[in-house]
């Protein structure tokens, strides 16, 4: 692992079962770590294709390896409240975030949020926003150190989430 080269690229069709691959892996390690939660999901190369005919997907590559994905959306989450975030007219939505367990905490996470942030741009949004579960399980800090405002604490279906939103300068 000292070696790597992390490339961030547009994902494509083919690489569906791929991303949904690291996401049921990242899943699987966090269910090992903190037991059952809605983190638990195990994502399918259907369900994946289906997100990516919503979105762009993005993906880390170590060569031709993918070890870590996100989507962007503009079409809201049915968890994300408005009301908590700035007013802007074109919010970009960051989803299904998860980097391959044996490639965390290197900067694999990073790269791929600064690049989600040159294609919000490019995409006219105005700001980034998603929630993040609050507590052992969550990413908030990790949200933080990459520019993110907390922006709110909800809970929904009875899991404490937090709101986090980054707006676009131009």
């Amino acid at each position: 692992m000292n070696n790597i080269q992390v490339s961030i690229s547009l994902a494509t069709p083919q690489e569906a079962a791929a991303i949904a691959e690291v996401i049921s892996e990242a899943a699987h390690d966090l269910t090992v770590k903190h037991g059952m939660g809605h983190w638990s999901a195990v994502a399918s190369e259907k369900g994946v294709l289906n997100g990516m005919s919503k979105a762009k997907v993005l993906v880390a590559l170590n060569g031709k390896d993918i070890i870590g994905t996100l989507r962007l959306t503009s079409l809201r989450p049915w968890v994300i409240d408005p009301a908590y975030f700035t007013p802007v007219h074109r919010p970009v939505y960051l989803v299904d975030m998860a980097v391959r367990p044996g490639y965390q905490r290197i900067g694999v996470g990073r790269s791929l949020i600064e690049q989600a942030k040159v294609l919000a741009a490019a995409l006219a949004g105005d700001a980034i926003r998603l929630d993040a579960y609050a507590g052992v399980a969550g990413a908030g800090g990790f949200y933080e150190k990459c520019g993110f405002t907390e922006r709110g604490h909800v809970v929904y279906k009875s899991v404490p989430h937090i709101y986090y939103e980054w707006i676009i300068k131009r």
